[in-house]
Formats: C-alpha cells, structure tokens, sequence
C-alpha cells in the first residue's frame, strides 16, 4: 500500500447531514485550537478495571449535530495515558494535547463531543473499551459566532453514558438543561477552546471536520524539528507539472463499452420512462485534479474527451452517437484522447501527493425521428451524469519526464471524489496484468516545468464553474477557503471555431447568461445569479419527478437586471393543473351499509351506557332531525358544564373497496383535535369482528373496536374506547362560553385513522357537532356513522418537458376520493351544575367596550414606597415595612456585623474548639467577678452596652441614607414610569385581529407631535382611516374617526399633534401570524404518544403552554418626554383548525398545490360568471418560508389557493396552518386549515401493468436489534421479500426486495413503512413513485353475462406458443375480483396450443368492463395481452 493510499484510507469521514449539505450556501470557514489538559475525578476508578490490567486512558473528539442527531466528521483519538492517583488529591490523568480542526457550520446546535475511554486488558489478554463519560463543547454561541472557552476553575463537566445517548429522540436543545443527561459528580476535564486564524494557510491541505494533533504531519506541510506544527504552518513549495497527449482505451472496445453501459442504463430506468426513445452519449468528461491524502488541494479541473476516431475525421459539430443497429463496429478510433495540455500547479514533491483522475458520461436522450441525439442547442433534452472510471498516480519524486500507463478503477470501492462509480467487469481470468486491463487504462505523457511551454490550442472554453449541475451525484464541492484556480473546459485545435461552452451547457436553457466572453480570466460561463436560476429552474421541473404533484407560481423573468426593454410580458394566469377541493369528506352517510341484524348485533355488544346527571339514560336524537340553534337558550342554561364524550365503537369494511381483503387492518387508532384542547392520539384499538356468521366478501362487516391491554390480552369485558371533556367555565376564560356554543353549531371534527400496525393512514372522516347542543335539556346523544375516506391522486396524460414552460400548459390531474370504511362513532353532552357560581359575577367587559383610558384603574400609582415594587389594590396606601424586608442589598449591608457576632456563638470547626473553650471560661469568670463587684459595676456596664448600640444604630442609619441617595434617581424614574402606564389584557388567536383603542391625553399647557413607538411588529397603529373605519362598524365602536390623523416618519413610524389638553384616541390591532410550536416533527414514534388513560384528554386549553407576551408602546412627546406607556399583556390562545390536509411528497423537494376554496357565499342558483357571486379571499400562512397567495380568475369564477413549501429530510413532518380571509383588512379568518407534510425517500419504478418488475432497497440499523416489518399501502401491486417480521441487525445492512406488479396504467404512489413490531415504531418511510405504461393488446374478446348474484360463468381462450422450444407460462390479469384462472400457469411445448380455463364472477350491477389477461414467460415478463370487455346485462 502506498503513501497516498494509507493517508486516503486512514482519513476517511463521515460527511455532515444532507440538510446542511443541500441548502447551506458556502461559507467562511473557522479554524480552531482546542487544547486538552487533565481530567479529574473518582469517576475514572470503575469497579469493572479492577480485575483488568495495563488500564490506561483515552480521549476521542467527534462532531455532533444536535437538531439532526448526527455524527459526522472524523473521529480524533489522544495517546493513551495512565491514571495518577497521588495522596489527598482526587484521581487525574493529564494529556497535555493540542487538536486543530476547522469547520464552515456555524450552527449553535454543532457541538465537540469529548469522551473518555478507559482501555485495558482482560485476564485472557483481550482488549476492553469502557466509557468513562463524554462532555459538550459548544463550537458557536446564538449569533454564530465563535466560541472562546477557557475553564481554568470548574473545567468542562462530564455526563454519565456514551456520546451515543445523544442520539436518543428526547436528546433537544437545549441539550444541557436536558433531563435525561446527569452530570458525573466532582469530574471534569481542564479545557481550553479559542479560535487559530494561522490555520487558515492549510485551509486547502486540511479537509473540514477532521481534527489533528499538533505533531500530525499534513502532506504539503514543512515539518518542524520540535514544537507545534500549526502554531505558524509553512506549506512547501510548489512546482507545476503538464500532462499531455493523455488517452483512455476502454475494454474490449470503446464502442462495445458504452453499448453496453447504454444497455444497461435503458434497462435500469425502464421503458416507459424513454416512451421509445434511445439512450445516447452527449458528452465524456474527465475531472484532473491534485490529492494529498486528505482532500483535493485544488477544484478539480474539468476537460472534455473525445474519441479518437471523431478528431480524426475532424467532426466539430456535435458529438452525435446512434445507439442501436444502426452503429457498425470500427477497428479505429477506440480510444478517448484530449490534445491539449493540463497545468498543475499545485504539485508538491511528497509521496502522499497524488494526480486524480475521474471519467464521467453525460447522457441524453435521442428524440429525433431517426432515433439521433437532437441538436446540441436543444433547450428541452434531459441529461443525466454518471461516474464511470477513475484511477490515481503517485509519481516518483526524482522523475521529470515519463509515459505514465494506469489502470482504471471502479466498482464499490472508496474514491476521493466519494461518487458512486460504474462497475467493473467480473475478475474470472487468471492473469493479474489482464484483470488491470480488463477495467481499462489510461495513459499520458508527464513533464515538469523545466521543458517547453505548451503551446495554445485555441481560446480556453468557458469553465463549468457556473454549470447547473444535471445530476445526483455532482463532484464533491471544495472546502470554500481553497485557492481559487481555473477550471478550464479544454479543448482541441479542430474545436477552436465552436463556441465556448460543452455541450451538456448548450443543452440547458439559457436563461439570465453572462456577458463574460471565454477568454476573460473569470472562466464563468454562466454568471452565479444564472447558476442559482438553473438550480432553481431544476429544482422546479425535475426530470422523472412526480409533475401532478406540481405547479409553477408564476413565469417571472429570471434576469431581474435586464432592461425594461427586454423584460417578457407576463401572460394571463393559467393554473397548470386542476385544483383540490377543499371540501372535507362526507360527514353524513345517506344511507346505513350495514342490514338490520347487523345493527341489532352491534348494539349488544356491550357498549358503556352513558347516564345524565340524575342517574337516568341520556336521550337519544336522530341525527336526520335539523337542529334549531337558539345562543340565549344555550347561554341561559342552568347546566353550564358540559360534558362532551366520544364513543369509539366499531369500524365498518366498504364494500364497494375491493382492496380492503388485502388492506384491512388487524388494529387501528384515531388522531384528532377538539376545540381548543390538546391533539388526541388514542391507544391502538383491536379489530373484533362482531358478526360470527360466515358471509360473502362483498358484503361488509363490522368489527369492534377494542381496547388492549398492556400484556397484549384484549379488553373484552369494556368494548368501544371512550374520551371525555369537561368544558367548565372556571376553565375557560369570562365570555368564552359563548365561543364554544358556536364552535359547537357551526364546526366539524376531523377524524384520521390509522392502520396500528403498519402506521399507514387508512382514512378521514369528519362528523358536525351541532347534535350536541343540549338546547335546554339536561343531555344528548347521538349515533353517526361516518364515511371514511383518503384521496388517491393518479395522472391521466403526460406533458412533454417542453410543454411545461408555454402558455396553456396544462396538467391535468385526476384526484378521487375512494370510501374504506365506515365508523360507528357516538357522541354525547351530558350537563352538570357549575360548582363555582360566583365566578360568574366576574367577567370581562362586553366585545364592543374596546376602549382603553388611563382613568379605568388599570394605571397609576397603588402605593408601595421608592424600595419596593410590589402594587396594592387598597387605594393610595403605603404599608409600612421594615427596610430589611423590602431591599436584599440592604439587608446584606445592615445586617453584615449581626452575622460577625452571632457567627462567634455558633459551633466551630474542630480545631478550634480548645480556643472556644478557653474563651467560654474567661467570660464565666468576668461575669463573676462583675457580680462581686455590687450595683455600681453593673449600671457601669449597661451605660457602656447602650453607647454601643447607639453607635451600631448610627452607622446603620447613615448606610441607609447612602443607599437612599444613591437610588433615588433610579427609584423616582420608576415610580413616575408607573404613574402613566396602563396595563391591558388581550385574549388573542392565531390569524385574528384584536382591535382596541387607546384614549392619549396630552397632560401640559401647549402643543405636542406624539411618536408612537411599539417593541413588537405584531401590535401596530392603524394609521389607514378606511381600515379603522372597518375595525370600528365591526366592533361597533362609537369614537370619534379622523381622517388622515397620522404622520408617517422616514422609518413609517407614526406621529400624532396633539393641542394643550386634547384627548384622542389610537386605534391600534394586534394580528399574529406566526406559531411557535407550529414546527417541524418527526414522524412515526415521536407521533404515536398514545394516551395512558382516558383522562389525559380533559385537561383544559390551558395545558398547552402558550407564554404570555408583554408589549410595551411608548408615547413620546418632542424632547424625549414620555407622556403614557400603554403595557400590553397577550394571553394567546390555541386557535380552532377547521380542516386538516396531510400530504407525502418526496424529500427535500418543493411541494406544489392547488386548492381550490369553497364558494361559502355564492347565492343559491346565481348562474356562473355572475359578478360578485364569489367574494374575493386572502391567505396568511403560519409558516414565512411558505409561499402561499390566490388569484381572481374572472367575475364569477371560483379561486384557488397556492402552496409552495419546501420538504425537509426523511422521516420529517412539517406541520403549518392557513388562515383564509374574505375582507382586505384581514380582520378575522373565515377557516383555519392545517397542513402536514410527510417527507418520505424516493423511490422512482418505471414498470409494464401485469409485469413483475423487482428492485431493492437498503435497510439501515439503529442502535439497538429490532424485529421489523415491511408494510405496504398496495399489496396486491407492490410485495415485499422478506414478507414476514425478520431481524435487523444493529448498525447492519439489510437488503429488502420489492416485487411491484402494477393492475392499472397511470402514474400513483406507493407507501411502504418499516415499522418495528414490539414497540410499533416507524423505523423507515418511502413513497414509491409509480409509472406505469399499458403493454400492447394484442388480442380482443367481448362476452355478455347476467349482472346480480349466480355461479358466474366459465369460458376458454387458446394460446399458441410462437417458440420452437418448449415454454412455461404464468397467467396474471388486473380484475382478479372478477377473473379466476382455472390454472395460474402451464407448460407448452414448441408450436403448440394451449387452452386457458376462464371463470367470470358475478358482478353486482349492471355495465361493461375492460378484463385484461397477461401472458409472462418464465422470468414474468410480459409475451402477451388479451382484452375481454365483459357487458353485464
């Protein structure tokens, strides 16, 4: 093994989280010194290395990202150092080493993990590791900005376990307030962390995150005899290196090589993706760069090869290959070569320096008529990007001249550029020089600077420097402190003419190009703005991406810095596809599924009986009847509390689902939200099936839900699950009764359900609440049985890349909502008597008393004196109380000589207690003797006790008048600030606005201009009259309105004039649109948080932890003087979500929706096109990094809502909410919708119906064993292998297989999870994006049968097998519910016929069906189609 080869393997890391990696910009990176000193503590003498030998000590440095749960980076590891235990000290090992890293994620939440590792030997002579505790170092502080710690006391505190407790979910930031870690008592490490500005000379020799001693020798560093290497690094000198005539010979040949790799590319993506297109080369690079060991010194430069044959015939127009039999092999030619000359000038004579080589193949697709590439200024061809070979040269230090021939690699192995290369050809011959050849060579020709200059081969082509990347695996992006160097597209004397851009450039769209010519020194093809465009314009039409799930907001210009002249008209709105309704599913079945019978079972199944609060059944209502909404009933009712109760009953299987055999849960549990309580998550809930008779599949049946108990024995005794709520009115706060009457009349509850075993939704139902409005009587029920539903997307046609960009592109989408079952749910309101009665008295003024005035008593001053700050509600009293009691500063300093005296008296240490002793007999005998000496002596020593008093007394007082004077000022400012601050309360909601005024009295004799000035954005002054007007008619304030009151400052804060004793009022609103715990989760156990009981869900609103806000706005006159000071106190309140959507998207990808909005206020019958039919509506997210806006469509038309929103990393849940509007001035939302989205792994199949197509997918390890099992949203189309539950090993590496055979053409998706069986936790997600293409009929049949029940008919087709040779065939068809085969397969001999049994099921109704029979050979490959359109009648 070489020198190069050892450092590469050695210094192999672990590469940051792919969030930070994606959407990070490039940034400064900070270099640091961290110096590790001692550790100290009883904690290093486990009792475990007692019985151990050679033990000795070990520290090891890690990177830890804490909002991700990632280690990344390299690990450091100290020498290992023995334990010294000296006489009256504490057990310490001292280390006395110096690490130097540098890192570009200035993230508060990347930590420096240290551990202590005790190393030993066991009896038998193997090794042991035992950690010893680990401590936190936080690299950044909340600005980002370096740390400097310096622990020279305390040191850094140590934590019991490993660093891998850290990888446990409940592990949050604050990481070291967290629970759930425990410091180690009286153990620390002596530290010291401070940030090396002189690392940043080796910032190109020294990858990020890989930590290094002071004495490590870094290639390309001049080692020093003795000392710190990286107190002052010096770099060695460099020299330049030219490599020239360089050539790639590809085995067996060039052209059998790439048909081959075409070949299997096709294969790989699958037929349908290319919709009979071929696969052609577009363009062969190879990326040259200079390797240390560590990392590229450089950015690799990037050159284009050619074939030899193609220079030779000098063809410069394109680099055009036709795949297929119109290719002729040609015995010259079968060598890719590039006649210009590479400078490195970034060599440097050391052994661990090496010449890195990478080939890459860029691939389009030929879509010409001819099956040809198309032009290389074709904006519309996709291109892909695949690593091919690479190979490293480590030259001889003494050489200056040499032919060089490498061997190339390839396969699975580690490679500096860390891509995923292709593979190289089975090792089945014996020679080892043929196995080298066998991955083909290249070879070049190597000088030093010292022989002639190369000469110019023509203009340098622009650098890919610019260049969107096309593919998933881009070259690995250098360290951004690296040297710059020129990354020139170098190309040959016959291309000289051409332009200067590859062709993979030309075939992207030029949008927002540069005006740089290639021969500028920039080398920048296209500009960094241009750059990010082509990301972003990527990033929103990704090639092979699921496009019914997407839509563009808006065709903007992307050069935003182009003359008005140049800019694009923008085009009238068109939505790019058809919209989702917002309409929630149906919440009222017209009619039962189940019979009569069924119905009679069910209800004796046991169910709880719910009583009234006189002992008696709670009656029951026909959810059919209308319900009379009267508020004055309801508010007038004696029975203030109410109790509402959720009956979970049993769950119904859809007939009309012919997947639900397959599909139908053994378990289920419900997630959902009730007013302003908590989210709900209910245990998981049994299946039972409550009809023992054996009945026909098509006819549903319901099972009972039941509870389980936690040895896994099922709660037969008490069917059903039951949650209550007690809504009070000393929960709520004054006047909400009446919010919650409406909630009650107006809104509907969203239900999810989810299958408890595989963790997939099956569905959502919704269900109205105003059943449960009591209307005067004491309680009531009512039964609903409720469809549940889940939306299913599929995409009828396709449209062409191109198609995308021009007007009228449209997509058009097919959504439909498909019924799983039914829920039997009851829901009751059973009053009581309100036990706090006189709560009732006190309440918050009516909605429409919105003014606030400095005279209501919310202001002044309440008494108190200038020490303390405690308010009275008594008047204007002052309570006296003892200056000790009110101020602890002066207590300490009055009462400082009480302590020296009292101190004397207490018990002393036990050396001193002779002296104490001593002291005690001395004051036994001067008492005596005072006692001899008569009244004289005594009135003597009270004189002498009293004078000391005195004096005692004195100098507290002129202590006291100190402190007096000296916070006077301070004391008086406040006492005066709090004469003219007015507290107000506000109850606010999300998206609502909370409008008020404020009565401002100007105090003095002459005119003032008032500034207004607020420390929150939220709480502003409403400074548009129209708007105030709208404020005041909707509150129904009678103040006066002024036009045009307010002047704005440059900063648009407002100002007022004020006369001398004028009193206006400020209209101010307070509008919060952001949510605090409205945030991103994990998905999967972090979710399932099911309840321990049935009473963990009547905890009231304010159980959810909201913090109350203080705002503070001042009124300044001119001057600086303050003439009141409005404090503002928000009590905000959990708002009421009217409709919950949840949405998988793929990962780390934008989602784009279209939801069209429900025409609330369209008149009954108004004919479409009808002005002011649809009012005009406005959308405010929760999230700011959403997009979210509508557009008016027409007079009359319906509006749509558009969401852009960016997914985070797998398994990731981002939870938001949309608040809908129908007035401008945003006064209070009309619906509150909330969002999930689920970010899955992508998994692209490109697939035939009734053909097998099988891949894999890699299963990764936790920490710890698991018994998993894969489960799927479709099993009849997409299997999985191992079926069962299975091990997956700790920290292994599992392959699963997956089987997809899809019944139906269309592009859908598949949800596969990997749940763990003994904890039901999600371990993995994916969502399989299905395409799926028709294969050709080749056959077609039509038979009539009788709808209704019978025996169904048997028919019989023939077959012919068209090969010589004797076949087995498999028989598959996409209605297996209608269609049985009387043999699966059979086995035909050459040219014979076979004739297939058919037997035809009934079918309930009457109509026509299209049946298809596959025919697949021996490896389930599709040979024949057969069509039978079957009419029932």
């Amino acid at each position: 093994m070489g020198e190069w080869q050892r450092i590469f393997v050695q210094n192999l890391t672990v590469p940051p989280h792919n969030q930070r990696r994606r959407h990070s910009p490039p940034r400064e990176s900070t270099a640091f010194q961290f110096i590790l000193k001692s550790v100290e503590g009883d904690a290093l003498k486990l009792r475990a290395l007692d019985e151990m030998s050679d033990v000795e000590f070990q520290l090891r440095l890690s990177f830890f990202d804490v909002t991700y749960h990632h280690f990344f980076g390299k690990t450091w590891r100290s020498a290992t150092r023995p334990l010294k235990a000296g006489l009256g000290h504490p057990p310490a090992v001292v280390f006395h080493e110096t690490v130097y890293f540098h890192t570009s994620l200035d993230y508060p939440s990347i930590v420096l993990v240290v551990e202590v590792v005790a190393t030993a030997r066991r009896r038998d002579g193997t090794p042991q590791e035992m950690s010893c505790g680990f401590g936190i170092v936080h690299l950044f502080n909340s600005r980002s900005e370096p740390t400097n710690l310096n622990l020279k006391d305390k040191g850094l505190s140590l934590y019991h376990g490993t660093p891998r407790a850290l990888l446990h979910p409940l592990i949050q930031e604050p990481i070291e307030m967290n629970k759930n870690l425990m410091a180690i008592d009286s153990c620390h490490l002596q530290c010291s962390l401070q940030p090396h500005p002189p690392l940043e000379t080796v910032y190109h020799l020294l990858p990020e995150n890989t930590p290094v001693s002071s004495l490590q020798r870094i290639p390309g560093m001049l080692t020093a005899h003795e000392g710190d290497l990286f107190q002052k690094p010096r770099l060695m000198k460099t020299v330049t290196w030219y490599l020239e005539k360089l050539s790639i010979h590809l085995y067996p040949s060039l052209e059998r090589f790439e048909e081959e790799l075409l070949d299997l590319l096709m294969s790989d993506q699958g037929n349908s993706m290319l919709d009979g297109n071929t696969l052609a080369v577009q363009e062969r690079r190879l990326h040259i760069g200079v390797h240390n060991g560590f990392c590229f010194v450089q950015p690799p430069q990037v050159v284009v090869v050619v074939p030899e044959a193609e220079v030779a015939r000098g063809r410069t127009g394109s680099l055009q290959r036709k795949q297929g039999a119109g290719v002729r092999p040609s015995s010259e030619g079968q060598a890719l070569v590039l006649r210009s000359r590479i400078h490195l000038t970034e060599m440097v004579h050391h052994p661990a320096f090496g010449v890195v080589l990478l080939l890459e193949y860029v691939f389009s697709m030929a879509s010409g008529p001819d099956g040809k590439t198309p032009s290389v200024t074709s904006l519309t061809t996709p291109a892909y990007m695949h690593s091919i070979r690479w190979a490293v040269w480590n030259p001889s230090l003494d050489a200056t001249s040499s032919n060089v021939v490498l061997p190339l690699q390839g396969g699975v192995q580690h490679n500096p550029s860390h891509v995923l290369v292709y593979k190289t050809p089975p090792a089945t011959m014996s020679s080892e020089e043929v196995k080298q050849v066998e991955s083909g060579t290249v070879q070049f020709h190597f000088s030093t600077g010292s022989e002639e200059q190369p000469a110019v081969a023509g203009k340098p082509s622009s650098s890919t420097k610019g260049e969107a990347p096309l593919s998933k695996n881009p070259p690995p992006t250098p360290s951004p402190r690296s040297p710059p160097s020129p990354q020139v597209l170098v190309s040959t004397q016959d291309y000289s003419r051409g332009p200067g851009l590859s062709i993979s450039q030309l075939s992207v769209p030029p949008v927002s190009c540069s005006s740089k010519t290639p021969s500028q020194p920039s080398g920048g093809a296209l500009s960094s703005q241009s750059s990010e465009a082509l990301r972003q314009l990527q990033e929103d039409n990704p090639r092979g991406a699921i496009t019914h799930l997407e839509s563009n907001l808006s065709y903007s210009s992307l050069a935003q810095e182009s003359p008005t002249a140049d800019q694009l008209q923008e085009l009238p709105f068109t939505p790019v596809h058809m919209p989702i309704m917002a309409l929630g599913p149906h919440s009222e079945s017209p009619s039962t599924g189940l019979t009569r019978a069924a119905l009679a079972r069910l209800r004796a199944s046991g169910f709880p009986q719910l009583l009234d609060c006189n002992k008696e059944p709670v009656q029951i209502v026909d959810p059919v009847d209308p319900v009379n909404f009267i508020p004055q009933r309801e508010e007038a009712d004696l029975l203030q509390n109410n109790e509402i109760i959720l009956q979970f009953l049993a769950f119904t299987r859809a007939a009309e689902d012919r997947t639900a055999l397959e599909t139908w849960p053994k378990t289920i549990y419900f997630t959902f939200q009730f007013y302003r309580f908590p989210p709900v998550t209910t245990p998981r809930l049994q299946l039972v099936n409550a009809d023992t008779s054996k009945a026909a599949p098509f006819i549903p049946s319901s099972h009972i839900l039941v509870q389980i108990k936690e040895d896994g024995t099922l709660n037969l005794g008490s069917p059903g699950f039951q949650l209550k709520y007690m809504v009070d009115p000393g929960f709520l706060k004054p006047g909400e009764q009446r919010w919650f009457i409406r909630y009650l009349a107006e809104h509907t509850l969203q239900i999810d359900a989810w299958d408890g075993d595989s963790l997939l939704l099956v569905g959502s139902a919704a269900v109205k609440l105003k059943h449960l409005l009591r209307q005067g009587r004491t309680a009531v029920q009512v039964h609903r049985e409720l469809e549940v539903v889940t939306m299913e997307y599929k995409q009828d046609t396709t449209v062409m890349s191109g198609e995308i960009l021009k007007h009228g592109g449209v997509k058009p989408i097919g959504v439909h909502a498909v019924v799983r079952g039914r829920l039997h749910l009851s829901l009751a309101n059973i009053g009581h008597l309100c036990e706090q009665r006189q709560r009732k008295s006190i309440s918050l003024p009516p909605s429409r008393s919105r003014i606030i005035s400095s005279h209501d008593g919310n202001s002044g001053f309440h008494g108190g004196s200038l020490l303390s700050s405690n308010d009275y509600s008594a008047g204007n009293v002052c309570q006296a109380q003892k200056l000790a009691d009110v101020d602890s500063e002066l207590a300490a300093m009055l009462f400082s000589r009480l302590r020296e005296v009292s101190a004397t008296f207490q018990h002393s240490s036990r050396e001193a207690s002779v002296t104490r002793r001593r002291k005690l007999e001395r004051m036994l005998s001067v008492r005596r003797r005072e006692s001899q000496e008569g009244d004289a002596a005594k009135k003597a020593s009270l004189i002498t006790g009293r004078q000391e008093d005195r004096i005692q007394h004195s100098r507290d007082l002129q202590i006291i008048e100190a402190y007096r004077e000296r916070i006077k000022a301070e004391s008086i400012a406040s006492m005066l600030s709090q004469a003219i601050t007015t507290h107000h309360t506000l109850y606010a909601t999300f998206g609502t606005a909370e409008f008020f005024e404020f009565a401002l009295k100007n105090p003095y004799n002459v005119q003032h201009t008032v500034t207004i000035e607020t420390d929150n954005p939220e709480l502003s002054v409403i400074v548009d009259a129209r708007e105030w007007r709208h404020f005041k008619k909707l509150t129904q304030t009678t103040t006066p309105l002024e036009e045009d009151m307010f002047h704005l400052q440059d900063d648009l804060t407002p100002q007022v004039y004020l006369r001398p004793k004028e009193t206006v009022h400020i209209p101010f609103k307070y509008q919060a649109f952001s949510l605090e715990h409205a945030a991103t989760m994990q998905q999967g156990p972090m979710e399932l948080m099911f309840s321990k009981g049935k009473e963990d869900s009547s905890a009231p609103w304010k159980s959810c932890g909201i913090q109350t806000k203080h705002i503070r706005v001042s009124f300044t006159a001119s001057g600086g003087k303050l003439l009141a000071i409005l404090s503002v106190n928000v009590e905000s309140q959990p708002h009421v979500v009217d409709q919950t959507f949840r949405f998988y998207h793929p990962e780390l990808t934008f989602l784009k929706k279209s939801i069209r909005l429900p025409p609330w206020h369209t008149l009954p019958g108004a004919p479409v096109g009808m002005p002011g039919g649809e009012p005009e509506m406005f959308v405010r997210c929760s999230d700011p990094n959403i997009v979210c806006e509508t557009k008016k469509m027409g007079p009359g038309e319906p509006q749509d809502v558009f969401l852009k929103v960016a997914g985070g990393p797998s398994p990731q849940i981002k939870r938001f909410f949309l608040s809908i509007y129908t007035d401008p001035w945003l006064a209070a939302p009309t619906q509150i919708w909330q969002f999930y989205l689920h970010s899955l792994q992508r998994v692209d199949v490109s697939c035939i119906t009734g053909q097998l197509t099988r891949l894999s997918l890699v299963l990764r390890g936790t920490q710890a064993i698991r018994k998993v099992k894969a489960y799927t949203s479709h099993p009849h189309e997409l299997t999985v292998d191992p079926e069962g539950v299975f091990i997956l090993p700790a920290n292994g590496v599992q392959d699963l297989h997956l089987g997809v055979r899809p019944q139906s053409a269309g592009s859908r998706f598949v949800y596969l999870n990997l749940v763990d069986v003994e904890y039901h936790q999600l371990v993995s997600s994916w969502l399989v994006c299905l395409s799926c293409r028709q294969p050709i009929v080749s056959k077609a049949f039509e038979i009539v049968l009788p709808p209704g029940g019978g025996k169904g008919s048997n028919k019989r087709i023939t077959y012919a097998n068209p090969y010589p040779s004797r076949r087995v065939y498999f028989l598959h068809t996409n209605r297996p519910d209608l269609l049985q085969f009387k043999e699966d397969s059979f086995e035909i001999g050459g040219g014979e016929t076979y004739t297939i049994g058919l037997r035809f099921a009934p079918s309930q109704s009457a109509g026509e069906e299209e049946i298809l029979i596959y025919i697949n050979d021996h490896e389930d490959k599709n040979e024949e189609t057969f069509c039978v359109k079957v009419t029932y009648q």
